[in-house]
């Protein structure tokens, strides 16, 4: 059974492209709401979800939220990928942070893996809330990945980086 986005409530919630515009707890700027420190947010689902949502070939959509949290696994599973060959923190930070400064496709463009699951931006300007988001997004799943990838000392933590070899969806990291 695929675990599901406990963000079902939309009211309030602001979208672009069919993703949620949900609040993260975060220091990083961007469009995102703050949410609360105490509460639970999209990327602590994400990253919480990662190892048993990744097994799945199919996921059937609940909500809007299950669709930035397939988009969240499917960053993950990247990301991952990038630190597989990482033996340390310092290095696997590196990588990270390069994997943050590359473009970000939104659905119209080319290399936004999910063609069809999500509507293409009616403006320019949706289009650039989606990207600065989805760019907030990514840098703090990247800064929280990070922290369970590495163990305390520095080393990469096997059961986590095991993990790389996975195809979530069967869409190919590249």
């Amino acid at each position: 059974m695929v675990y599901h986005s406990s963000f079902v409530d939309e009211e309030g919630i602001t979208k672009a492209c069919g993703f949620p515009l949900l609040p993260l707890k975060s220091h990083i700027r961007g469009p995102a709401p703050v949410s609360d420190q105490a509460k639970t947010d999209i990327v602590d689902e994400a990253i919480t979800f990662f190892r048993a949502n990744v097994f799945f070939r199919n996921f059937d959509i609940k909500s809007p939220a299950d669709k930035l949290l397939i988009y969240l696994t499917f960053y993950i599973n990247v990301a991952l990928k990038r630190l597989e060959g990482c033996r340390t923190l310092a290095e696997g930070t590196k990588a990270i942070i390069n994997l943050g400064l590359e473009d970000v496709p939104v659905p119209g463009e080319s290399g936004f893996p999910f063609p069809g699951l999500f509507v293409l931006p009616q403006s320019q300007k949706e289009a650039e809330l989606l990207r600065n988001y989805l760019k907030q997004i990514r840098e703090e799943t990247s800064g929280r990945l990070l922290s369970v990838a590495y163990r305390p000392n520095g080393t990469p933590n096997k059961w986590w980086l095991a993990f790389a070899k996975r195809k979530f969806m069967n869409i190919i990291v590249p």
